[in-house]
Order: C-alpha cells, then structure tokens, then sequence
C-alpha cells in the first residue's frame, strides 16, 4: 500500500455542520477498501482570493491515508463528481515519518523530571 494525502475544499452552501459528516464518510470509505486513516485535519472556513464556482470561501480538509493504488484512482474518480467537493487534490505523500504536518494538533507536550538539586556547601 502507499501513502497518499488529499485536500478537499467543500461548498459551504452544500455541507452540514462544517463537513464532519463528509471527513467521516471518507474515512469509512479508507477503511472499508481497507486501508488505513493516518491523519484527518479540518483546516476550517476560509475565504478564497479569487471566487471559485461563485463561491467566495469553503471548507478545507487535509488527510493523509494508506491505501492501494487502483483505489486511489477510484477515489479521484469519485469524489470529482460529488456536489459537495469544490475542488481536490491528491498527491503520494512523501513527509519523513519525524516532520509533522503544521496543520496538525500539536503532540502533548512531555516533561522531563527535574534533576534533585547538588547540595553546593
């Protein structure tokens, strides 16, 4: 399987409660063809620079997943003619395993234990 990532911007006038319903479809979609969800990031509203489809903003979606690469094709296939997708990408993700997406929610952040203090007499 490779590892791909998408990004989905939806119509705002075609999706309820902000696309969630449309991030868990396509993430029972993944797992019904089975592969493997890795990362989901809502990037949330935001306003386009130029209008799009005489849309001035949408949602935007970021995930990144494994799946084989037949599937893939079907899924462009599929999603280019769903209402609800403005426009979208997908591209062979290629981020070493160590860099974080900048979109993602930050890890926990872990705290070492504080050395005892050397009594200095």
């Amino acid at each position: 399987m490779k590892k791909y990532e998408a990004v989905f911007i939806l119509d705002p006038r075609k999706v309820d409660d902000e696309g969630k319903a449309f991030a868990g479809q396509f993430e029972q979609l993944i797992n019904g063809w089975g592969g493997k969800m890795i990362e989901n990031v809502a990037m949330g509203r935001k306003t386009f620079a130029r209008e799009i489809k005489k849309r001035k903003a949408g949602y935007y979606f970021d995930f990144v997943f494994e799946v084989e690469q037949a599937k893939e094709a079907t899924l462009r296939d599929e999603f280019r003619l769903d209402e609800r997708v403005l426009r979208f990408l997908s591209i062979v993700y290629d981020r070493p395993e160590h860099v974080r997406s900048k979109l993602a929610i930050p890890e926990p952040a872990t705290t070492a234990p504080a050395a005892p203090a050397a009594d200095a007499e």
